[in-house]
C-alpha cells in the first residue's frame, strides 16, 4: 500500500486542480502517483482474491480451477499437497 504521505499528496494534487488547476510537472507527479496507487490496489486485490476458498451451502468446496491452479501453484490452502 501507498505511505500516508503519497496519498495525502494525491488528495493535496487533486484539490488543487480542482481549484487553482496544476502545472505540467505537477500533472506528470500527479499521474505517476495515480499510476502507483493503482498498481498497489490491484495487487492487494489480486491477492485478496487469490486467497478466497468458495464454499457453496452444503460445505462443498466450489472454487473455480483456474483459482484453485493459482492456490497449487502458490501452495495456498494446502492444495499443494493434493
Amino acid at each position: 500500500m501507498l505511505s500516508k504521505e503519497k496519498l495525502a499528496r494525491i488528495n493535496e494534487l487533486a484539490n488543487q486542480a480542482k481549484t487553482e488547476g496544476l502545472n505540467q510537472e505537477e500533472k506528470e507527479e500527479q499521474k505517476k502517483l495515480r499510476e502507483e496507487y493503482l498498481a498497489a490496489f490491484r495487487g492487494g486485490m489480486r491477492h485478496h482474491i487469490e486467497g478466497m476458498k468458495v464454499i457453496d451451502k452444503e460445505g462443498t468446496d466450489v472454487t473455480p480451477e483456474k483459482l484453485k491452479k493459482i492456490q497449487k501453484e502458490k501452495k495456498l490452502h494446502g492444495r499443494h499437497e493434493k
